[in-house]
């Protein structure tokens, strides 16, 4: 399988492909900033506290980790209200999957569980929860019963919708393109 290129920088792919967690959180943070950043936050963290785990965020000090989330580089354009979904996100993974992020998706359910389990996470609606699951088909090897099916247009192959399929630097922009165009289209629907 070829590794994660999210980021565009080794350190904090090879981060995103090693940790579950790690990708779960670069997910959370994908909202109003570029993909690249927030795949990145994760990085960020691990550097300044000195691993990724979902425990250590989860019990981390509020203020604290707001605090660490909050330095330059930030971790998001709104690092404290993202740092408190970090550490939502990092107590459900402990309290209802004994710390370990990819028991979300690795105990043999089907795509529409693993959906379900997805949408049930702090921060993550439908569209983020498909998004994910097609990245976690796509890209990292798990492939559910019905995925592709429970992921929606997200799940077709030879897509470049979202980054479920960002593999290079050259894909990334194919997916920046398509963005801009729907996003284009809505306006003029909207009229």
């Amino acid at each position: 399988m070829a590794k994660l290129q999210l980021v565009q920088e080794p350190a904090a792919d090879a981060l995103l492909d090693a940790n579950p967690f790690a990708l779960l959180v670069g997910m959370l943070l994908d909202q109003q900033i570029p993909m690249e950043v927030a795949f990145a936050g994760p990085k960020k963290i691990d550097d300044r506290i000195g691993g990724f785990d979902a425990r250590v965020i989860a019990d981390y000090n509020p203020e604290e980790f707001a605090a660490l989330c909050s330095q330059t580089p930030a971790i998001h354009r709104f690092p404290g209200s993202m740092a408190k979904r970090v550490q939502a996100l990092a107590q459900v993974i402990v309290d209802e999957y004994g710390g370990d992020a990819a028991a979300v998706w690795s105990d043999g359910a089907d795509g529409k569980e693993v959906l379900r389990r997805l949408k049930a996470l702090p921060g993550f609606g439908e569209q983020k929860a498909k998004i994910f699951l097609a990245l976690l088909g796509k890209q990292y090897g798990v492939t559910p019963q019905g995925w592709r099916a429970a992921a929606g247009d997200y799940g077709k192959a030879g897509t470049h919708m979202s980054v479920a399929d960002v593999k290079d630097a050259g894909s990334l922009q194919k997916v920046r393109t398509y963005k801009k165009e729907a996003k284009a289209a809505a306006k003029a629907a909207k009229g």
